[in-house]
């Protein structure tokens, strides 16, 4: 209910009877000033006569001043953060009108002569007025400490955090070793960085120091040993670079010697800059590493039961927040139990994740909204993160006023409801405070919970960077600030805790153990190391079917009813019972009747009974983008839903499948992170279509793609990219297959582009069978229109005979090959454009008059095919030209990466041309006209009706050398531009062959083109 207007007193009191009455059967039920008014003594319905006729009468108290103070107390609740001191610079709050008495009308007096009760709270209690009440609160809201709570819309846990608040149960005194111990850590955090500054080899060296925001520490110490006791069984920890050499030592145990390794080796190849990285295209695997700064590292915490505690910081490249999708998909990974059918079950308390912010990247990157936003997903949910933001209060170069349009860092959690605590970085006792705070919040309520640690940058952006260019002032402040250590030395020593000669000592004690690390370092740079605790490299063994079985018929049939039956009660839509469910039943038995989708059901389903979890997440991936999955379905009538793959009676492990919110970075980053902590898992996710991927591009190239070769990560994701051109205009065409095949090196993923839907059924099955023994991540340019096209559909002996193939012939009898002197490769949907012509898909007559065309499809562009290649060719004997054909412009798609490739693999008397779309900025024309014409071109042009671009073959023995060169000339040719901008491969634009132009020309016309 709205605030009690003053002017109710004595013109209504009947109201305020009524206020009063409801007041005593629920205190809850009238807003706080009423409250606070009621419990001070400010009416009872003694202080008037009638409720009519004496209401006149003076209250207890002055009405005016009780609800004033009531409602400044309040303000210094909501507010109080405002006047908080929370720079350890000395920078003065901002403050606000409304936390002052003459704001409200009082004076000190008013306030003295007002019960506490007025303040009402825990510090009411040991008040002997309102205004020692308020000064109480005071010290409390506008301390060292900020607390903002008024966004939490959940009355319970607003109320928990004031009492939590007021009550001061996490702000117990610390005991004479608990200051003890926390000094001795603080000295280890300086003297790590000080020695690190100060001392060969390491002086000068990057390594972006803690300095200033020294107290982060400690706070990740209560944490985890909170965390510990709780019974939390795992910790996932995320963060930039900022800090994490101390972090790696002090939280997660990395000896220094292995820290310290890092600063005079690089890697595995010994001096920084000489690292000889042993990866080839060939499929051998090799190691580059990463900078000391971006590494990774598990650590088993012992806690005081016996048991350990995993606690991994997750490895993070220089994209800062990037990581905070990883860490929370490992989080939720290490939460389920996917050993059973249906979907995993889950603890919310088995982990913790904990994410490190930088005051710039938090408002600045919007992967952290993306990743917040998941947080209350039931497909991604971990039961709450503890945030920290490591507030140097400067990004790089940048003030905050340039940084974000917020009066805080931290403004962005408030649209998520998330508790915000801002403290000051020099008063580490209270940081210690924060943080049982924030654990207790967590451990309650399973929410996230968000510590501002507000500190400085004692250097600069890295220990090479001078600060004092772009700012002097607030370097010069800094410069003469003490050290977080020194100031708490000095308060314990006023305090007589320790004396200046035993803190002097424990700094000695640190330098020592430094100084004993690097002696041997130096002596012994080799052996200092210890065998790393992260994963290790992918086994070395090609892209095979290694551990692939067939499935026989039976077992496919059973699982193909199971995926069609529906419980009692339950009836899904008529329309998909008619054409989708009662198709599915049947497909088995029908040649060639096994739809794209259907094909992946099974192999899903193969997959659960085999006892392999799968997980399946994406925009719509439960009905799928083109109506195409229905593995969810609907009661039309109930509401309820059902997902037969889910209650499989042969499953032997779980199946999660769930809708992603509209997101691609933080989706993406967060299955990949669920693949590298859930090892045994197929994990897929799936874009809406396959240009999205681009929102997704820095987990692409900084995880996915080269995760193994820094970290020493084995990434196993699966990503469905629909890629095809229909004439649906440049965004929905392309899944970008050129930037994959570009990061394409040393065997570290798969790409590969489908035609049939077997082939399909069989690549999942495969990634399967090599979760735990070769992992790759999968790049699947998933098709559009071949979803249901009659020439991609399957037979039933197609899955359980067959394998995928990298590479597939010509399904033409073979008596005729010595016929062929043009041979077609293509890749995907392409291939149907190829063979089939017009709405009915009738077989093209210049595929079948004659039979010098054969047509051959790469279904895995990488790892590239060669020896099933070179074996293909072999058997073309009269081959004397090879063309790549693609749908993409010239500048994408797969040709810049196959043409050197396929030069080196064919003879020097075989020409290899390309037949496609010409070099363009849009991957696709935007009209569906223009499309079905280009379309027309490429398909005539790769039978030969119009002239090719040829490419000088490889030289003979061809090397590194040659291979540029050949690639130099794929990327050439002879295409130019008209006047008008359009371009011709020998033949004019405006006399480009339409469709019935092209089957209308004789065998003889071709022959010659």
């Amino acid at each position: 209910m709205s605030s009690v207007n003053t002017s109710v007193y004595g013109v209504n009191a009947g109201f305020l009877e009524e206020l009063y009455e409801r007041y005593q059967s629920d205190p809850q039920s009238v807003d706080s000033e009423t409250r606070n008014f009621f419990a001070a003594g400010g009416y009872s319905p003694d202080s008037f006569a009638g409720s009519s006729t004496s209401a006149t009468q003076s209250p207890a108290f002055d009405v005016n001043k009780v609800v004033a103070a009531a409602r400044l107390g309040r303000m210094v609740r909501e507010l109080g953060h405002l006047n908080a001191q929370l720079d350890p610079l000395g920078t003065n709050p901002p403050g606000d009108p409304a936390l002052e008495l003459v704001a409200h009308g009082l004076t000190t007096e008013d306030l003295e002569a007002l019960p506490a009760s007025v303040i009402g709270g825990p510090l009411a209690a040991k008040a002997k007025n309102a205004c020692e009440a308020l000064e109480k609160l005071r010290a409390v809201y506008s301390g060292s400490v900020g607390f903002e709570d008024d966004h939490i819309q959940v009355a319970e846990e607003r109320d928990w955090l004031r009492d939590a608040v007021e009550s001061g149960r996490f702000l117990v005194p610390l005991s004479a070793k608990e200051k003890r111990d926390l000094l001795v850590r603080l000295s280890e955090v300086d003297g790590f960085e000080q020695f690190l500054h100060t001392v060969q080899p390491f002086q000068g060296e990057k390594r972006f120091s803690i300095e200033g925001c020294d107290v982060m520490v400690p706070v990740l110490d209560t944490i985890i040993q909170c965390t510990a006791l709780s019974g939390t069984r795992e910790v996932v920890m995320g963060m930039a670079h900022r800090g994490r050499l101390n972090v790696l030592a002090h939280v997660l145990g990395k000896p220094y010697a292995q820290i310290f390794v890092d600063f005079i080796t690089s890697g595995p190849g010994g001096p920084a800059g000489e690292e000889k990285p042993a990866v080839s295209d060939t499929g051998s695997h090799g190691y580059y590493g990463d900078v000391k700064y971006h590494k990774g590292y598990t650590r088993a915490y012992a806690g005081q039961s016996g048991g350990e505690m995993p606690i991994t910081l997750a490895p993070n490249p220089s994209h800062l927040e990037f990581v905070n999708p990883v860490v929370v998909g490992r989080a939720r990974a290490a939460q389920e139990t996917r050993t059973e059918r249906g979907a995993p079950k889950r603890d919310n308390k088995a982990s913790l994740a904990i994410q490190i912010h930088g005051d710039a990247a938090f408002p600045g990157q919007g992967v952290v909204a993306e990743t917040l936003n998941m947080g209350g997903l039931k497909g991604y949910s971990v039961g709450g993160t503890i945030h920290i933001i490591a507030n140097n209060q400067v990004g790089f170069t940048t003030d905050p006023g340039d940084a974000r349009s917020t009066l805080y860092s931290s403004d962005l959690a408030k649209g998520f409801e998330i508790p915000i605590v801002h403290v000051n970085g020099d008063d580490p006792a209270a940081c210690v405070a924060v943080a049982r705070m924030a654990c207790a919040y967590h451990q309650k309520f399973g929410k996230d919970f968000l510590i501002d640690i507000v500190g400085y940058r004692r250097l600069g952006h890295n220990e090479t960077d001078e600060p004092r260019f772009t700012q002097p002032r607030l370097y010069a402040r800094i410069d003469a600030h003490p050290r977080p250590r020194e100031l708490w030395a000095r308060t314990l020593e006023k305090e007589g805790v320790v004396t200046k000669a035993e803190s002097d000592a424990i700094a000695r004690e640190v330098r020592d153990k430094l100084m004993a690390a690097r002696d041997e370092v130096i002596a012994a740079p080799a052996t200092a190391t210890p065998s790393t605790p992260e994963k290790g490299l992918v086994p070395a063994e090609p892209a095979s079917e290694a551990g692939t079985t067939p499935v026989p018929e039976a077992t496919l049939r059973e699982l193909n009813r199971a995926i069609t039956t529906f419980p009692d009660g339950f009836t899904p839509s008529s329309k998909l019972g008619k054409q989708m469910i009662d198709g599915r039943r049947t497909a088995l038995d029908q040649p060639n009747g096994i739809l794209w989708a259907h094909a992946e059901a099974l192999a899903y389903a193969s997959l659960l009974a085999e006892g392999t979890p799968v997980r399946l997440t994406g925009q719509d991936v439960e009905r799928g983008t083109f109506t195409q999955r229905h593995l969810v379905f609907h009661d039309p009538e109930t509401g309820e839903d059902y997902a037969p793959i889910q209650n499989l009676p042969q499953a032997k492990a779980s199946f999660a499948l769930h809708n992603s919110p509209l997101s691609e970075q933080a989706a993406v980053g967060f299955e990949y992170g669920y693949s590298i902590h859930a090892t045994e898992t197929l994990v897929v996710w799936e874009a809406q279509f396959g240009d999205f991927v681009n929102g997704a591009q820095v987990i692409v190239d900084q995880f996915i793609a080269s995760g193994n070769a820094k970290w020493k990560q084995t990434p196993s994701m699966v990503m469905l990219l629909p890629h095809g051109y229909e004439g649906q205009g440049p965004e929905h065409s392309s899944a970008r297959i050129e930037r994959f095949l570009q990061l394409c090196a040393g065997d570290n993923m798969i790409v590969a582009n489908c035609t049939t839907a077997a082939q399909y059924y069989h690549l999942l099955r495969r990634q399967g069978a090599r979760l735990t023994s070769n992992p790759r991540p999968l790049m699947v340019m998933t098709p559009k229109s071949l979803l249901r096209h009659p020439r991609a559909a399957s037979s039933l002996r197609d899955l359980t005979d067959g394998t995928f193939q990298p590479v597939l012939d010509d399904p033409r009898p073979t008596e005729h090959k010595s016929d062929v002197t043009r041979l077609l490769l293509c890749s995907g949907k392409v291939y149907v454009d190829l063979v089939y012509v017009g709405t009915k898909f009738e077989i093209r007559p210049e595929y079948t008059d004659g039979n010098h065309v054969a047509i051959t499809r790469v279904e895995q562009l990488y790892p590239f095919p060669a020896d099933e290649l070179t074996a293909l060719l072999a058997t073309y004997p009269n081959v004397r030209e090879v063309v790549w054909v693609q749908e993409e412009p010239r500048n994408m798609g797969a040709w810049t990466f196959l043409a050197p490739r396929l030069a080196k693999l064919l003879p020097g008397d075989v020409k290899l041309t390309y037949a496609g779309r010409p070099e363009a900025a849009s991957p696709s024309e935007g009209k569906k006209a223009s499309h079905d014409r280009e379309q027309a071109r490429i398909v005539a042009e790769a039978y030969g009706v119009s002239s090719a671009v040829p490419v000088a073959p490889a030289p003979t023995g061809g090397d590194g050398v040659s291979v540029k060169e050949s690639a130099a000339s794929a990327n050439g040719g002879a295409s130019k531009a008209n006047r008008n901008g359009a371009y011709t491969n020998g033949i004019g634009a405006k006399n480009k062959p339409s469709v019935t132009q092209v089957t209308s020309k004789s065998t003889e016309q071709r022959t010659e083109a």
